[in-house]
């Protein structure tokens, strides 16, 4: 065929203003416009106080990012020349030379242009122009046959449903409005004479012992002569397939025996297969896990399930939402992937999902949740808005689910593919749609039957869930409340202002979204802060709360359980136990479910920027208080205190495939720490099962706690099971003032701390030393019982943590 070469454009960019070629900045792949300007110095930092006002004008005007070339006649004797861009931030003209050679406005595809009529011999320069997205919403919104609601309440721009560009760019009710520019991954033109490898999907059949695997190669270019590509696979025979004259697609058969499965996080180990496919200079590689993979929507007495299958086995969905990494496109870095998947492996967690608010994520992403054993709930990127069904606008959307799912489907972590998230639940939000129910609801199934086909048509293999929260298909009753079938999103205690005990009053199949909201660490706060601002209702601070409510919520929620706190730094920490209380009280009942409950992934994971949010991970990726719960409350063997007020039950929970050897005690305290009541436990916990192990009532709430114990094994595995519980409300309890000592020590590399106390302390929390975290944090320190926390991260310069607990909060 000939001579191949590519160029691949990720170093020595310029970037400027249109028209003022004068003031150029060096840049290099990710260029993201808000950071080159910051590190040039022509920016204030956006997430600093009261900053993200002062840098809305980025977004308004046009810029020019473009770098230059050499091409060789021997590049020329090539039959074509093309450019392939993708994550490109969002509307962009394309030249090269000065002659444009397309127009592009969507950041979820991918595109190939022709370009080898423009090139010349010699030196060559490659320029995109970037254009306001907000006017380009705002014209394609004119042009629509009817209004289309967009989602006023968390974006500051409008229109933004008719830009396919990442939604949480115009703002969120977490999120920074900071509407990025720019191109993340490097743009590569090739010279060829054929075909260029476009996509490699993999179908796996799992029989006992044996894996079949179907592997298709999808091409882009010249297809009217005969190629060959090698195909490769760890523990298998190298292939290969041939593409005759037409063809653009190819497969191919390659089977294992006897291979090693992966599973997910704590059901087993993650090996990967390695995967390569190569045709003349191209080289297409991924790390592979193979499982086989099922959803469980079977009817029964209450409903239907909703339960995924890995390998044969249940898996209880344990996990939360992701957001965007970051605000700023250019520190989404593979790093801070690893950091955030990391921390929610760290957590127990075994499933991520990706908002449909976000954008498709980096494929470092989906290697790292395959590294990890992250299952993957992949939204398709629609969000809270209402959505256009014109024929512009579905013929823009084909490509780039086409293109995403065959980017993505190789990756045997990813568990489905959703439609939207909370779109059908929106056509009741505005008045609009409210107003002529019929006429958006065929809005939008005509749009959702589309998503369906080209997601079916690229992946068949994978169940297709047309939104979230959603019964079934062609189902667009109430899965907000419907806890019979389906995924649900509960919001009622957040929004609707109910008490934690009303998370006693659903029973979901399967809850994909549910939250309540902290404010980060007082370290991260001082931050983006100066210490006159140092007041939750400060005008700094309500700029990092973007939930309208958020701060009326939480304080009239401490008003309702806890003492109020005595100063700002006090604040803070209460609002980290408030939102970790409100989680574990949702997700320890739903555990106990199962098999009728089987998943649970509370909103969020992350933050995109320093802000009070649903997250159990801060900016910078700190562990709140709930995240330290979250990797007690999703541990696979655990035991927990169910129920509100003087009455409790202590229930185990094994999420496991085999049974589990419990051995512990259980005691109630008076508030002082004298026992007064114990009890051993020894018993077994049936595999994938809960069980109640005591139900005590007390006749004296506001007198005692209740405080359990345990260690589990199950094979090789071993588990250190703990819960508290308390009778009546925090406020009520009249806690003494406990003495806390701390003594730090370190071992080797090790720094550690030992924490005494002379009264319970509860809730007892270590402030970070840096990027890392604590063992274990936020704990009941009983008096005569010393505990050790190790810090797991950069070691410090210093270290002298600080320390809050309950009493503290309230007590100056």
């Amino acid at each position: 065929m000939g001579p191949h070469r590519h160029i691949t454009f990720d170093q020595s960019w310029s970037v400027y203003e249109a028209g003022q070629a004068d003031q150029i900045f060096n840049a290099h792949v990710p260029v993201d416009i808000h950071q080159v300007l910051m590190d040039h110095g022509r920016l204030p930092d956006p997430f600093y106080r009261d900053n993200e006002a002062s840098v809305q004008w980025v977004h308004q005007r046009n810029w020019v990012i473009e770098t230059e070339f050499d091409v060789t006649e021997h590049d020329l004797q090539n039959r074509c020349a093309t450019l392939r861009l993708e994550f490109v931030d969002t509307h962009a003209t394309v030249a090269i030379n000065g002659q444009t050679v397309g127009e592009i406005a969507n950041f979820f595809r991918r595109f190939h242009l022709d370009v080898h009529q423009v090139l010349k011999v010699g030196n060559n320069r490659l320029t995109l122009t970037f254009h306001d997205n907000a006017e380009l919403g705002r014209k394609r919104a004119e042009a629509l046959p009817f209004p289309v609601p967009y989602s006023e309440t968390n974006n500051q721009i409008p229109f933004m449903n008719t830009v396919r560009k990442t939604q949480c760019d115009a703002g969120w009710d977490w999120g920074i409005c900071l509407m990025s520019v720019g191109v993340y991954v490097a743009p590569v033109l090739y010279f060829h004479q054929g075909r260029l490898i476009d996509s490699v999907r993999v179908t796996q059949n799992h029989e006992p012992d044996r894996v079949h695997l179907t592997i298709t190669v999808d091409t882009w270019g010249p297809a009217d002569s005969e190629e060959s590509m090698e195909i490769s696979l760890t523990d298998a025979l190298p292939g290969s397939m041939t593409f005759s004259s037409g063809q653009h697609q190819g497969t191919v058969e390659l089977e294992i025996d006897n291979p090693r499965l992966w599973w997910p996080s704590g059901y087993g180990e993650q090996p990967l297969y390695t995967l390569e496919a190569r045709l003349h200079d191209q080289h297409w590689c991924r790390h592979i896990g193979l499982r086989s993979l099922h959803w469980d929507l079977s009817p029964d007495d209450a409903g239907s399930r909703m339960c995924v299958v890995v390998n044969g086995v249940e898996i209880f969905a344990k996990g939360a939402n992701w957001i965007p990494a970051d605000a700023f496109p250019a520190r989404q870095t593979p790093a801070r992937y690893q950091q955030l998947l990391e921390s929610a492996a760290a957590a127990n967690m075994n499933m991520i999902r990706v908002w449909g608010g976000g954008f498709y994520e980096h494929d470092t992403f989906y290697q790292t949740c395959e590294e990890l054993g992250l299952l993957v709930w992949q939204d398709l990127m629609f969000s809270c808005s209402l959505y256009p069904s014109t024929k512009d606008f579905i013929d823009d959307i084909r490509p780039e689910i086409n293109w995403q799912i065959r980017r993505l489907q190789a990756y045997g972590c990813i568990a489905l593919w959703c439609g939207d998230n909370e779109v059908i639940g929106a056509i009741n939000w505005y008045e609009t749609s409210r107003n002529n129910r019929e006429k958006y609801l065929v809005n939008y199934d005509r749009l959702s039957r589309v998503l369906e086909e080209s997601v079916l048509g690229a992946d068949s293999s994978r169940l297709f869930w047309p939104s979230s929260p959603c019964n079934g298909e062609l189902d667009f009753g109430d899965a907000w409340h419907d806890d019979n079938k389906g995924d649900m999103h509960y919001w009622d205690v957040w929004h609707s202002g109910k008490p934690f005990s009303a998370y006693y009053d659903v029973n979901p199949r399967f809850c994909s979204e549910f939250g309540y909201q902290s404010f980060p660490s007082f370290g991260l706060v001082k931050q983006f802060t100066l210490p006159q601002d140092h007041n939750v209702t400060s005008p700094v601070m309500e700029v990092h709360q973007k939930n309208p409510a958020g701060n009326s919520i939480i304080t009239e929620m401490f008003t309702r359980y806890f003492r109020f706190p005595t100063g700002f730094e006090q604040f803070l920490y209460l609002s980290q136990v408030q939102q970790a209380v409100a989680m574990k009280t949702a997700i320890e009942y739903w555990r106990t479910l199962r098999p009728h409950c089987m998943g649970t992934l509370y909103w969020q994971l992350n933050d995109n920027w320093p802000v009070a949010s649903w997250s159990s991970l801060e900016y910078g990726g700190g562990w709140k208080q709930m995240h330290y719960h979250a990797r007690r409350f999703y541990q696979s063997v655990q035991i927990f205190w169910i129920g509100q007020g003087r009455h409790q039950k202590l229930v185990a929970v094994n999420d496991l495939t085999e049974p589990a050897l419990l051995k512990g005690k259980w005691s109630i305290f008076d508030l002082a720490g004298k026992p007064l009541k114990q009890q051993t436990l020894e018993l077994t916990i049936p595999a994938g099962a809960s069980l109640v192990l005591t139900d005590y009532e007390s006749d004296q709430p506001a007198s005692e706690f209740a405080w359990a114990t345990a260690f589990a094994r199950v094979g090789a595995q071993s588990f250190d099971c703990e819960a508290t519980a308390y009778f009546d409300l925090w406020k009520r309890l009249d806690l003494p003032p406990a003495q806390v000592q701390l003594e730090v020590g370190q071992d080797g590399q090790n720094i550690y701390v030992d924490l005494t106390t002379d009264k319970p302390a509860h809730f007892v929390t270590l402030d970070s030393l840096g990027n890392g975290h604590w063992n274990d944090n936020s704990v009941t320190l009983l008096p005569g019982v010393a505990r050790r926390f190790y810090w797991q991260g950069e070691l410090p310069i210093s270290i002298n943590p600080g320390l809050n607990h309950l009493v503290q909060s309230y007590q100056s």
